[in-house]
């Protein structure tokens, strides 16, 4: 049943909209129902980050109300979201936002109104198995020269590379970090090569959720069959994916790296031998910090480097800022002058730090490419390269 009405979606006029009983049906379905609670307060829209570049940011509430009410959502603006979840952090319902623009992402694969660009980068996961374009027989590149065993079932730990590490130039710099450290620490791990799965964040975060369902039971199965207990990831996606949308498994535990170099750290098994004089500044990734509560073991990581100062921003934790490179973000264009980067990176050079520091490689992306129109000299820098420089005593300049 389709009833017309009125809405005051834009403040400048009043125009007429259709309701679609059906519409609502399939919403409340994709959703879980998790739209009801929404009484359209307003504040998700205040704390998106997008109002702070845009003169019409995207309208977080409006967006809700049509879900709620079965308009058609016909602008687009749910691709907007970086799902960092700023607004979860104030929604005062605690409605899964984040959660809401996915749902409505993968209603508009099923309609046939999604962005350019993006089917591309689910037939590369299809056909290659990342999302990054590159051949299978490339994923294990990021290790070449190096002595990396590979993970058997007596191994201790999984070190899982991801598809950013494996296939971006600049992210296989800190796998191969990784790597040296765990070599260093004498850790017992190796890695799948060439066979490593892709996490499935992709597919998660730009709506194609039928398919994740596929990536995951085939990665559960194969998690099995290696005999997988602990996996560490470069990447917070990754983390994120494996501790939230993977099934859980009885002697199965998903870690960021850098909670297993704090654990590393507190048994004395990663230790440095010298000071290393350096100022520092730290960039909480929100699928690290936001989504899952990692914002110590980073920290903990830090200020274990002898001679480390760590000077925080204004905005930091909960309430840092994104990098806009989540959410799919990274797959899609975003205006120059409309990148959250921009912001974070003018926030990072005012602390007067050497380094900005983060551990997501998404973010290392972003922030590089906005660090640089700062003539700053400032070096963006993932925690594991500055552990693995202050292991050896060197900084790569």
């Amino acid at each position: 049943m389709k009833q017309t009405g009125t809405s005051s979606a834009t403040p400048s006029a009043t125009r007429p909209v259709t309701l679609d009983d059906a519409l609502w049906e399939r919403v409340m379905a994709a959703t879980d129902g998790a739209i009801a609670p929404c009484y359209q307060c307003g504040v998700c829209t205040a704390s998106c980050p997008w109002g702070l570049l845009q003169d019409e940011p995207a309208n977080v509430r409006m967006l809700m109300r049509r879900a709620q009410l079965g308009v058609a959502q016909t602008d687009g603006e749910m691709w907007w979201c970086t799902t960092c979840r700023a607004c979860e952090e104030q929604c005062p319902r605690g409605v899964p936002i984040a959660e809401v623009m996915l749902a409505l992402r993968k209603l508009a694969w099923q309609d046939g109104h999604v962005p350019k660009g993006l089917s591309p980068v689910m037939w590369s996961l299809h056909w290659d198995g990342n999302p990054w374009r590159g051949p299978p027989s490339q994923r294990a590149d990021w290790s070449r020269g190096m002595d990396i065993p590979a993970f058997t079932a007596s191994t201790d730990v999984l070190l899982y590379a991801g598809c950013t590490c494996s296939y971006d130039n600049r992210s296989q710099k800190v796998a191969r970090a990784l790597a040296g450290i765990f070599e260093a620490s004498e850790v017992s791990f190796g890695t799948l090569g060439e066979d490593e799965p892709c996490c499935g964040d992709a597919a998660y975060a730009l709506g194609q959720h039928d398919y994740l369902n596929q990536i995951v039971e085939a990665n559960t199965q194969r998690f099995e069959e290696a005999g997988v207990r602990t996996l560490v990831t470069a990447s917070p996606h990754c983390y994120d994916m494996f501790l939230n949308h993977h099934p859980p498994r009885d002697g199965f535990q998903p870690l960021h790296y850098t909670q297993y170099l704090a654990q590393l750290i507190r048994e004395g098994s990663l230790s440095f031998d010298s000071d290393y004089p350096i100022r520092a500044t730290y960039h909480d990734p929100c699928y690290l910090g936001r989504r899952n509560d990692v914002y110590d073991a980073p920290r903990e990581v830090l200020a274990a480097i002898p001679g480390l100062e760590l000077t925080e921003m204004p905005q930091s934790r909960a309430d840092a800022l994104c990098c806009g490179g989540g959410g799919g973000r990274m797959w899609m264009d975003t205006k120059v002058g409309e990148r959250f980067s921009d912001l974070r990176a003018k926030e990072a050079v005012e602390t007067g730090a050497d380094v900005l520091v983060t551990a997501c490689p998404h973010c290392i992306a972003c922030l590089e490419d906005s660090i640089k129109q700062t003539d700053s000299g400032m070096r963006v820098i993932d925690v594991a390269e500055l552990v693995a420089e202050a292991v050896a005593g060197t900084s790569e300049e």
